[in-house]
């Protein structure tokens, strides 16, 4: 018998791949450099991301290796590190209840969307509640096939919100807040610290590796932060790590984001566009209220507090904070603290807001 693969075939499913990925990183450079010359801070990643998209959704069948993805992660985990301020501590053991409430509110909300959806049938099970989940966008994947969900429509809401919150967070730094991304000169091939570098990469490869090992959700990110943050704050290391390599890490997660987004997977999850998308926006707005409560009761500025309590994209959110002039502790300390908090609540409340919608998880 002959088969017949070429029909099935569109776009740029029919170029090599060799062809898709120079495409892909032509328009990386020209996007992100029209962004970064408008002053659009994170240029970096949201250039790469739109240049995702835009491959994924004409027939791209190019994928990143996820080992790359997770080394990448581990940079980025480690280059936030960097930030970390004994201040950090202070603050939020002297507002710890204030931050408790609006992690808390957050989940809520992000919940209750997921019960709305669930409960008007627009999607099965648990998927919608874990696609409204303000996690992290992998992890949610994970814990959501573990139970039963539909892995591509949770992939679907995750993303589409991660893309989301990303271009919101990024434009109101541009022209609500008035930073601009290209402010100083990025010097790409600055001179090295050798032992710093040795010491900063040290410590990716290690936390990085512990985390993927005690399967701990984000870990390949939380792990690297955790301790390269304490050990920067003690003074045991200094992190560096050069403009070259960072920009890989964040181009590279720019694409593993954008290139999720297929013309199956839009198809997939036609139904669930509208609803999802709405729920993106009203979590956004109920953010952007809670941002306005920290700056007012805890003297934040606004665009850090908008940057801690956007709902997800922690490691988006993260590029997008180090590329702004903001508390990058305290944005990542939220977001953390945040996470964690998901990660112990987010089965019993998938299970009890499933079966209060009619739904029925598997179990375990």
């Amino acid at each position: 018998m002959t088969s017949h693969p070429s029909p099935l075939k569109t776009g740029l499913a029919r170029r090599s791949h060799g062809v898709q990925w120079a495409l892909l990183l032509v328009l990386s450079v020209a996007i992100a450099g029209g962004l970064e010359a408008l002053g659009i801070p994170a240029a970096l990643l949201m250039g790469p991301m739109v240049a995702g998209g835009i491959v994924g959704l004409n027939g791209g069948t190019i994928r990143l290796n996820r080992v790359f993805v997770l080394a990448c992660q581990t940079l980025i985990g480690t280059m936030i590190a960097g930030s970390i301020t004994g201040d950090i501590v202070g603050t939020f053991l002297g507002n710890w209840p204030l931050f408790l409430g609006i992690i808390l509110c957050v989940i809520t909300m992000s919940t209750l969307s997921g019960y709305m959806i669930t409960r008007l049938n627009v999607l099965p099970g648990t998927t919608a509640i874990w696609g409204c989940s303000a996690g992290a966008a992998t992890t949610m994947m994970v814990m959501a096939e573990a139970y039963g969900a539909d892995v591509r429509l949770v992939a679907f809401m995750q993303y589409l919100r991660v893309v989301f919150v990303a271009a919101a967070a990024a434009l109101v730094a541009r022209y609500w807040a008035g930073l601009e991304g290209a402010s100083t000169a990025i010097v790409w091939f600055a001179p090295i610290a050798a032992l710093s570098l040795a010491q900063t990469l040290a410590v990716a490869v290690f936390g990085g590796m512990l985390g993927w090992y005690l399967r701990i959700p984000a870990g390949v990110l939380l792990m690297p932060f955790l301790i390269g943050g304490l050990l920067s704050v003690t003074g045991a290391v200094h992190i560096h790590l050069p403009e070259w390599l960072l920009a890989i890490s964040y181009a590279a997660l720019g694409w593993n984001i954008g290139l999720g987004f297929t013309r199956p997977i839009l198809a997939h999850a036609r139904r669930v566009l509208l609803p999802t998308v709405a729920s993106i926006l009203v979590l956004m707005g109920i953010s952007g209220i809670l941002a306005f409560i920290l700056t007012q009761t805890a003297g934040i500025d606004p665009l850090t507090a908008y940057l801690a309590t956007s709902p997800g994209g922690m490691d988006s959110i993260a590029i997008i904070a180090a590329s702004s002039n903001v508390d990058l502790s305290f944005v990542m300390a939220l977001q953390t603290a945040r996470l964690l908090l998901v990660m112990a609540m987010g089965p019993p409340l998938a299970r009890f807001v499933a079966r209060r919608a009619g739904a029925r998880p598997p179990l375990d």
